[in-house]
């Protein structure tokens, strides 16, 4: 479902979306190294900071390679709200989530922040109006079971799983806070009307890191300058970081100009599998049954979601 605005993509959004999960295991993966040089606020200073070059330069190809350059004729300060809506929340919820990861292992934490998809459907029916149909509510549903059966710790005896742990705090606070920005982005691409989706991403992703980047810069200016001569100086991951970090949110940003927030969410928890290939690879890590059975059910869900539009 386009949102009206003549930028009918058709099932390009998934293709989008697959994209954008990619790229974001492996910002999270070149995040999660810098966290234990630069610290956690640090680290989520990084996806912004390095990926606004890669974000301006998006921005000025998709007005000079056509031959007629696109025109935008609806500014307003509803758009400019919406994004600062979304990029405080992806601070916090980028900093929740490098917090995830130092109490569980890199996967675990990016399944923890998943409980998202359920909080973009209450959150985009409260705000948006867009509610999602019987089978789609279905379907997210069927997917975070997936997702907690993923987060569950290897059993040991006399051990038993506690919500109330750090590792489930900081993964549900993940998942509210990034529930919150991608309402407030999917909201910015409604306001904007962008003759195409990649414009209204590229400008999302443009105005929303100015606005975290600047924002940032200047507390550590005032709290700890120390802190922006160690980001300089861990310029190579940084980078990586940065730039896939800006690829992700272009792709996420256009998938929200064709498609519901809800939608668009529960089609990107295909990242936790792409997430578990990096761990399995990385950290020779090995699914367990319960590991299975989640990953199984997200499959559900994805492909449920997927049928529904």
């Amino acid at each position: 479902m386009a949102d009206g605005s003549g930028m009918q993509w058709g099932g390009w959004w998934m293709a989008l979306v697959v994209f954008a999960a990619v790229a974001q295991t492996a910002r999270n993966a070149a995040q999660r190294s810098l966290t234990a040089e630069l610290g956690t606020w640090p680290a989520t200073l990084v996806r912004f900071l390095y990926g606004l070059p890669l974000a301006a330069m998006a921005l000025v190809l998709l007005y000079i390679l056509p031959s007629t350059p696109p025109q935008i004729t609806h500014w307003s300060w509803a758009y400019f709200g919406w994004i600062a809506l979304g990029a405080f929340f992806q601070i916090a919820a980028t900093g929740a989530l490098l917090l995830a990861m130092q109490q569980r292992n890199f996967a675990v934490a990016v399944t923890l922040s998943k409980t998202e998809v359920l909080q973009v459907a209450l959150f985009g029916a409260v705000f948006l109006q867009e509610l999602p149909t019987p089978w789609a509510l279905g379907a997210m549903a069927i997917a975070t079971v997936g997702v907690a059966l993923l987060s569950l710790p290897p059993r040991q005896p006399g051990a038993k799983f506690e919500w109330r742990s750090k590792a489930a705090l900081y993964g549900l606070v993940c998942g509210a806070c990034f529930a919150i920005a991608t309402v407030g982005f999917r909201g910015a691409a409604i306001e904007l009307k962008a003759p195409s989706a990649l414009l209204s991403g590229a400008w999302g992703v443009f105005v929303a890191q100015c606005m975290q980047t600047i924002a940032m810069v200047a507390w550590f200016a005032w709290r700890d300058p120390g802190v922006l001569l160690r980001i300089a100086k861990a310029w190579r991951v940084s980078l990586v970081a940065g730039c896939m970090g800006s690829a992700a949110s272009l792709a996420w940003f256009s998938a929200y100009a064709l498609q519901s927030a809800a939608s668009v969410r529960t089609l990107g928890m295909v990242e936790v599998i792409f997430s578990y290939v990096v761990s399995r690879r990385f950290l020779k890590e090995h699914l367990r049954l319960n590991e299975k059975w989640g990953i199984a059910l997200m499959l559900v869900g994805i492909v449920i979601i997927c049928t529904q539009i």
